[in-house]
């Protein structure tokens, strides 16, 4: 593809999974979530991550930003090591290195949005309001600020929730289902303000069942029974 083929004289890759295994249990029945994955995310580029319902797409994503631990394999952030650390030190590699944009729940409601910002700065240790009020103005919420999450639409939620995700200038960016509910327009503005941030450096993971927003990806990596369709995959 023309955007892969451009960025690949730029390829610096800032997130690395190998071999991830994730196995749940309930009862007798054991769900094999992943088998074996192995992937790698670049800077300045977007990779979409697609394929049917259970086919381990979400719990990928929760074991490469640390909110879930794999039963076999490794993630790695540069030389930070995510996996076989204490939710303490993966809290703190998150909010280092990783901005996370899920469909819904990336807002405190009770807190206005240009507060939800700040705390998610708090947490990687700094507050740098001048930065959030950049953000709020750049997603198109300068007037919101002071709002609280449960007074705006839709596609504002989702805007707000993209500034708290890039709060604290994350190298990488991973996205559940972020444009699930959204309008087609909503949708592909918020598209747009992603690619911006892999221009601007960033790693970018998506994970969707539209096959529009994968279309917009530089790769495609499509997951089958918890293992990558190399056949599907692009």
């Amino acid at each position: 593809m023309a955007n892969r083929e451009r960025l690949a004289h730029v390829e610096v890759t800032v997130v690395e999974a190998t071999d991830l295994y994730r196995f749940y249990h309930a009862g007798d029945e054991e769900t094999l979530a992943l088998q074996g994955v192995s992937l790698r995310l670049d800077a300045k580029e977007i990779v979409a991550v697609t394929g049917p319902s259970g086919s381990g797409k979400s719990t990928l994503l929760a074991c490469l930003a640390g909110l879930d631990e794999p039963d076999g394999g490794m993630v790695r952030y540069g030389p930070d090591r995510m996996s076989r650390r204490s939710e303490a030190d993966r809290a703190a590699i998150r909010a280092r290195h990783i901005g996370i944009l899920f469909q819904s729940g990336n807002l405190l409601d009770h807190l206005t949005v240009e507060q939800n910002i700040t705390i998610a700065q708090r947490l990687a240790g700094h507050v740098d309001r001048v930065h959030a009020r950049e953000l709020l103005v750049s997603v198109g919420l300068a007037d919101r600020a002071n709002s609280s999450p449960t007074t705006l639409s839709g596609g504002e939620a989702a805007r707000a929730g993209l500034a708290v995700a890039l709060a604290n200038h994350p190298a990488v960016i991973l996205a559940d289902e972020p444009t699930g509910e959204l309008d087609e327009a909503t949708a592909d503005r918020l598209m747009a303000m992603l690619r911006q941030r892999a221009a601007a450096g960033a790693a970018v993971l998506i994970v969707t069942h539209n096959p529009a927003i994968a279309a917009k990806a530089d790769r495609e990596i499509k997951l089958l029974d918890g293992r990558i369709d190399t056949e599907a995959s692009r």
